[in-house]
């Protein structure tokens, strides 16, 4: 079983926070391994104070559904009772958040954590979180799971 380090937590914040430098914004990072537990979370200098909790629910999201936010949405959209009532369970620490920014970290077929940045548009926290798990050597193909109609998740456009 392949798990997540802290080094490994570390190289993803840094590049997560150089990426969100050259598009100009301040962006919260938050890592947690396969059971939603934080390893690493950063909030840089001009990131604004609710981020790192944001990016930590997005991270514990993506982690403990084993999809990435946006793969979600549509389940979520479908079925909110059951999403609502998700984040109530006795065991859940954060909310279940399907949002963009929630990305599943992947390595060799097996889920290992999950990312979370906070802190530019949705669009730009999802295609931070993608591009630099893609550079690192992370999978970002999941399969379809959840409701019909969703499709599966290959980590946006190429």
């Amino acid at each position: 079983m392949t798990s997540l380090t802290l080094a490994a937590a570390e190289e993803i914040i840094g590049a997560a926070h150089q990426r969100a430098q050259e598009i100009g914004k301040a962006v919260s990072v938050a890592v947690v391994d396969a059971g939603g537990f934080p390893i690493a979370i950063r909030r840089p200098d001009g990131a604004r104070p609710l981020t790192p909790d944001i990016a930590r629910a997005k991270a514990y999201t993506a982690a403990v559904m084993q999809r990435p936010g946006p793969m979600l949405k549509k389940w979520q959209e479908s079925q909110p009772v059951f999403f609502a009532q998700l984040s109530q369970l006795p065991g859940a620490a954060l909310p279940i958040m399907a949002a963009e920014g929630s990305v599943t970290i992947k390595k060799d077929g097996e889920i290992i954590g999950g990312l979370g940045i906070a802190g530019g548009t949705a669009d730009e926290d999802q295609r931070i979180a993608e591009e630099v798990l893609k550079a690192l050597g992370y999978e970002l193909e999941f399969a379809a799971w959840g409701v019909t109609g969703v499709t599966g998740f290959t980590g946006g456009k190429d």
